[in-house]
């Protein structure tokens, strides 16, 4: 394949897409932490964007290898990306809820950890295995490129909603919590109900 406009374009608007959920999550992180410092938001978007490059070579390298075997494990990314998200929302709603007025400043800043992040991580890419599909006909180097321009599109989208999630989130003080896993909650079901229609 050649490495023409048609083909960065279409790079450029596959990460655009699949950075819609990655792009919520974040700004609920934001919402969650508002004091967020400026390295671990890079963090948090290059989490993103690491996942929603390493699920299309994931799913290049099943087209490329174990088809029959992706086809009836792609019945269950619904159910795992609801199950990750509604327990990480679920989470942030009663830690929301139960925080005590004076606590509100320090759960304020404690924000998302490293095994979250992973599994928000994960939730919001594993549909991006599907993407394997799309890009099946790419050479090798073709699809890590595609992959490379995904995750960058993925982590600039993903850092303007954590800046949106934080300037919000330091206005909403106590209550970002809850909103932010609300936010966690619908995007799980989001994923899942799309899923069967």
């Amino acid at each position: 394949m050649e490495l023409g406009f048609s083909f960065f374009f279409t790079s450029v608007m596959l990460g655009v897409g699949l950075a819609m959920d990655a792009f919520s999550v974040s700004l609920a992180n934001g919402l969650n932490e508002p004091c967020m410092k400026r390295r671990k938001m890079c963090g948090v978007a290059g989490m993103f964007a690491f996942f929603q490059a390493l699920m299309p070579m994931l799913g290049w390298i099943c087209i490329h290898t174990v088809v029959q075997y992706f086809q009836s494990f792609e019945k269950l990314i619904p159910w795992i990306a609801l199950a990750l998200l509604g327990f990480i929302g679920g989470k942030m709603l009663y830690e929301g809820i139960t925080a005590k007025c004076g606590e509100e400043g320090q759960e304020e800043c404690k924000g998302v950890g490293f095994g979250a992040l992973v599994v928000q991580g994960i939730a919001t890419s594993i549909d991006a295995l599907s993407v394997g599909f799309t890009i099946a006909e790419y050479g090798l180097g073709e699809a890590i490129i595609a992959a490379l321009l995904i995750a960058a599109v993925t982590f600039v989208i993903c850092m303007g909603g954590i800046l949106i999630g934080r300037r919000v989130g330091t206005c909403l003080a106590g209550k970002a919590g809850i909103l932010g896993g609300a936010i966690l909650i619908f995007i799980g079901l989001e994923i899942f109900i799309t899923s069967w229609f």
